[in-house]
């Protein structure tokens, strides 16, 4: 859940500190400790969605961008839970996409108001913070369709004050995962 390659380990709890030791000890330094701030900006520099954050029960598969995630099958057949929402979706297009952002300003927090040049409200930041790959500041949010095309500017509302923004692809940054051929 980092962008990164790798893989989670579920243990029952009582074992939990002795694996970790274990697995620190094995490693010969290779592996670190790290904590939740790490976890998240890997998270927001993958582009990857934290639900209560990103997600949430109102947001659907498709202004998420995450359309990859509804099965062919079931697209063409319809018949499961929010089929009709969705599926109009996919047809006429959502009014709300996510979208990256790069942005001049503070690091953007969830909540921070999006407004388009002429000071319109058009969306909202879900996550946001520094980018210790690029050295940016960087966040996700979501905006009104048609204001959601790379190099869209926009204005990120932090404590009071408009500070430019700019819409961005995702990932921020590009993973390197291992792919097996």
């Amino acid at each position: 859940y980092t962008g990164e390659d790798g893989f989670e380990i579920s243990v029952p709890s009582e074992h939990g500190v002795e694996l970790a030791k274990a697995l620190l000890e094995k490693s010969e330094g290779k592996i670190r400790l790290t904590g939740l701030g790490a976890r998240d900006s890997l998270r927001l520099e993958a582009g990857l969605c934290l639900y209560g954050n990103d997600l949430e029960q109102h947001i659907t598969p498709i202004e998420a961008g995450l359309t990859w995630a509804i099965g062919k099958r079931r697209r063409a057949e319809g018949g499961f839970l929010g089929a009709d929402v969705i599926l109009k979706q996919l047809a006429d297009g959502p009014s709300i996409r996510r979208v990256g952002f790069i942005s001049s300003g503070p690091p953007p927090r969830s909540h921070s108001e999006i407004q388009d040049e002429g000071g319109n409200n058009i969306g909202e930041v879900t996550s946001g913070g520094f980018s210790p790959c690029l050295k940016k500041n960087i966040a996700m949010g979501y905006v009104k369709s048609g204001l959601h095309k790379a190099g869209t500017k926009v204005k990120i509302i932090i404590r009071g004050k408009a500070n430019e923004g700019v819409v961005t692809k995702m990932p921020f940054v590009p993973t390197k995962y291992y792919k097996p051929s």
